[in-house]
């Protein structure tokens, strides 16, 4: 049996193995990446058949590397070792530069990993109880606070370096989101106590007292809002009719919205309630697609882009099924090119769905959300098994995923009709389950991406019938792994018909 110092070891191993020690890496241009979280997009990536785009909000970014640190060292369980803590950076997709945090102690990150911009639910800050704090040196220290001789005194040091600085706020950020963290999440760690958190001591005797500094005077914050992001991904109508509304969020002053190419090439206008077209908009305001008299069943799309700040505070986390590395929270932004988009479709009779997911902390696993506004039921597939959605009902799949598990959950149903939502599903830092481990650190292969993560079965039981209404709530439970990735899904009723 491997021992507990042994285990210990090779957390602290495969840590540091991807974040790289050295500090020559850094000034060579080929930055290790500090001991951090792997991460979990904040909405699945839905990619339907026919061309309509991927489920996406706000920021969309490449990680360059390690771009301004210092060494510490962690201890866990009695076994000190030496990484490099401080500040990322990420190109963003179409322009601008991110700087960012980790949020994980113990995960390493990936260079050249994608990210993109969430919410705290759906991120290793979900139900974390120092999230707020976290917000709050984000805000106060470096680099959103560059004046270094300021921040210096007040954390009572002589001098402070960017590296130092930097050094020192990763640390605090560290402290805060191992102290609060959740043990009850999916996966091997569901239901157990969280572990004692690492101990983690920047080298450098001022990121020390910068560290210590941040801790004490931290205060909570709010989330901020998203950068740019509809409230709602798809929606559905029937032909001829005005459908709607997607209701922007943005942090920019104006934002420029155009229906692709294929929506103006089949008659879909872009529109206020009104019927007015609309080219730009604000945060609230509410579009619609109207859509054109037509027999044939269709589908289209619009965009929003602005170029913004992303708010300090946001979080990134690994985009897509390969998205495994450490988490990030937002320090810095340029003006930085943001986006999202928002999809229709519409049919004259029968099944008419709109199909988004939302990763649940939570309830441990992906919701795949469906809306069915047509006039027929909607007969749903998620991976192998199959559902009914009656024509202006609503219904959610809860797909069990465990922590850290890459999924592809694909969905399909009549007309070519076909969606697939990918990510990696990160709730909480890898200490509070456990740590690395050889069968979940992400310094090694990746695992098969599946529906509904791991192979081992779940839990089976009754499926609660919620609310009133028309809208139901379905539990999908994972029962068995095949070689391409897949599991089949078994779905039950409480008191069903």
């Amino acid at each position: 049996m491997t021992s507990a110092r042994a285990r210990t070891a090779h957390r602290l191993m495969a840590a540091a193995v991807a974040t790289g020690l050295s500090a020559a890496g850094v000034a060579a241009g080929a930055p290790p990446a500090a001991a951090h979280p792997a991460a979990g997009p904040t909405a699945a990536q839905g990619v339907p058949a026919g061309g309509q785009p991927e489920q996406r909000n706000g920021a969309t970014a490449t990680l360059n590397g390690l771009t301004t640190a210092d060494d510490a060292v962690i201890t866990v369980d009695g076994e000190r070792q030496e990484i490099k803590a401080g500040l990322f950076e990420m190109a963003v997709d179409g322009g601008g530069t991110l700087q960012t945090y980790g949020i994980d102690a113990l995960n390493p990150v990936r260079e050249q990993s994608r990210y993109a911009e969430g919410e705290w639910k759906a991120s290793p800050l979900w139900g974390n109880r120092n999230a707020g704090r976290i917000r709050w040196v984000v805000a106060h220290s470096y680099p959103h606070r560059n004046d270094l001789q300021a921040l210096a005194r007040a954390a009572g040091a002589k001098r402070l370096t960017p590296q130092a600085a930097a050094a020192g706020t990763q640390v605090a950020i560290w402290r805060f989101a191992e102290k609060g963290a959740r043990g009850d999440v999916g996966g091997g760690g569901r239901g157990a106590a969280p572990q004692e958190p690492p101990s983690i001591t920047p080298a450098d005797p001022a990121a020390r007292k910068l560290a210590g500094y941040l801790v004490k005077r931290a205060r909570s914050m709010a989330e901020p809002g998203p950068s740019l992001a509809f409230d709602r991904a798809e929606v559905s109508g029937k032909s001829g009719s005005r459908t709607g509304p997607v209701t922007v969020r943005t942090s920019a002053s104006t934002v420029s919205v155009a229906p692709s190419p294929r929506a103006a090439s089949e008659g879909v206008r872009v529109v206020d309630e009104k019927g007015e077209p609309v080219e730009s908009a604000r945060n609230g305001t509410k579009v619609y697609f109207e859509l054109p008299k037509s027999a044939d069943p269709g589908a289209a799309s619009l965009t929003a882009q602005a170029a913004a700040k992303v708010p300090v505070g946001r979080v990134l986390t690994g985009a897509g099924e390969r998205g495994r590395s450490q988490a990030q929270i937002l320090a810095g932004s340029s003006q930085a090119t943001v986006s999202a988009t928002a999809s229709v479709n519409w049919a004259e009779r029968g099944p008419v769905p709109a199909t988004t997911s939302r990763e649940n902390c939570a309830g441990h696993g992906v919701d795949i959300n469906v809306d069915n506004s047509g006039d027929a039921t909607f007969p749903l597939r998620v991976g192998k098994e199959r559902e009914e959605i009656a024509g202006g009902e609503r219904g959610t799949v809860t797909v069990p995923v465990e922590e850290d598990q890459p999924y592809r959950i694909p969905v399909r149903g009549p007309n070519g009709y076909a969606k697939t939502f990918s990510g990696v599903l990160d709730c909480t830092t890898s200490a509070a389950v456990g740590g690395v481990t050889r069968r979940s650190a992400p310094a090694t292969a990746e695992r098969p991406a599946t529906v509904g993560g791991g192979g081992a079965v779940v839990g089976e039981g009754d499926l609660a019938r919620t609310g009133g209404g028309n809208t139901r709530l379905f539990t999908a439970v994972a029962i068995g792994l095949l070689a391409v990735g897949f599991t089949t899904l078994r779905i039950v009723r409480r008191g069903g018909k």
